[in-house]
């Protein structure tokens, strides 16, 4: 997909990122958004996130964002930072914890793990992935898998889901393309989850990208089991079936944001997955303007 004409002023914007990024003073005027609104998917800007968390952040909510979303916990850290340092830089930059990715989880971490994101302040907690080493990638056929099956992965989540409960969290799943295909079992993974799991335990976040790919409708989700999608990640797909900034590909987001009550939707996030024709802090920068175009609030 070709640069598209407005993004070469954005490119003098890109060098103010680049100069606080190796530790010059941010600059501090807001730029994107008469009026901020809307999340962040961390994992968008995730390299920038580790190598300055501060000036990233601080791009982030120059960008227009008012919410995030992380995906950088490791050893009770969040992007090296202690749980109460992240949290007063998040403060400090006025953003919201909403939700985090927890892909690490496993039975005897979780407890631990819950207590983090209370510390931090966030409300969910999400599973990116089949947890405990079910996910797996298929290198020959470039796709993801999972093992284990649809009942065992149900089970566990409900598991998780309980605990988080009764500490104030709550659980959501998040889905990729796979999941929406049948099994070797002759099972849809995503169906299975959203008619066994408990809903007072599991919940659900939709990558609206990742349910197009896989050739399904998000909002015929929508109308077989309302109010299970409390969260989204909103990203593009280019002609190409590649990952977009938010109005420049082919999803039609009108559609499905018309259709927000019916989902349970409470919180979206903007998520670009890998970068082609820009940088992700141009990318965030794109998507804000998208967001804004298509009616996000």
């Amino acid at each position: 997909m070709k640069r598209i004409s407005f993004l070469k002023p954005l490119l003098s914007l890109s060098l103010v990122f680049a100069v606080a990024l190796v530790g010059f003073k941010p600059v501090s005027t807001a730029f994107n958004a008469d009026k901020p609104f809307g999340g962040l998917a961390l994992y968008t800007v995730r390299d920038a996130m580790t190598k300055d968390a501060r000036a990233t952040l601080q791009a982030v909510a120059q960008a227009g964002y008012v919410n995030v979303e992380s995906a950088g916990y490791n050893n009770g850290k969040f992007y090296n930072l202690s749980p109460a340092d992240f949290k007063a830089l998040l403060a400090e930059m006025k953003l919201t914890p909403i939700s985090a990715h927890q892909g690490s989880v496993t039975f005897d971490n979780v407890d631990q793990q819950i207590a983090d994101l209370k510390a931090v302040g966030f409300k969910y907690f999400v599973i990116p992935v089949p947890p405990m080493g079910l996910f797996g990638y298929d290198a020959v056929n470039k796709k993801m898998t999972m093992k284990g099956g649809a009942k065992n992965l149900a089970e566990i989540l409900d598991k998780l889901g309980e605990k988080c409960a009764k500490a104030g969290l709550e659980l959501l799943y998040h889905n990729h393309n796979f999941e929406f295909q049948k099994d070797a079992d002759g099972i849809v993974t995503i169906d299975y989850l959203l008619e066994h799991c408990n809903p007072k335990y599991v919940n659900f976040q939709m990558d609206l990208y990742w349910v197009t790919n896989a050739g399904a409708d998000p909002v015929e989700y929508f109308k077989r089991y309302p109010g299970r999608f409390k969260l989204w990640h909103v990203k593009d797909m280019d002609d190409q079936g590649r990952f977009a900034p938010v109005g420049n590909g082919k999803i039609d987001f009108k559609r499905i944001l018309a259709n927000k009550k019916l989902s349970g939707m409470k919180y979206y996030y903007v998520e670009q997955d890998a970068c082609f024709n820009e940088t992700p802090l141009e990318a965030i920068v794109i998507s804000h303007k998208g967001l804004q175009n298509i009616g996000f609030k």
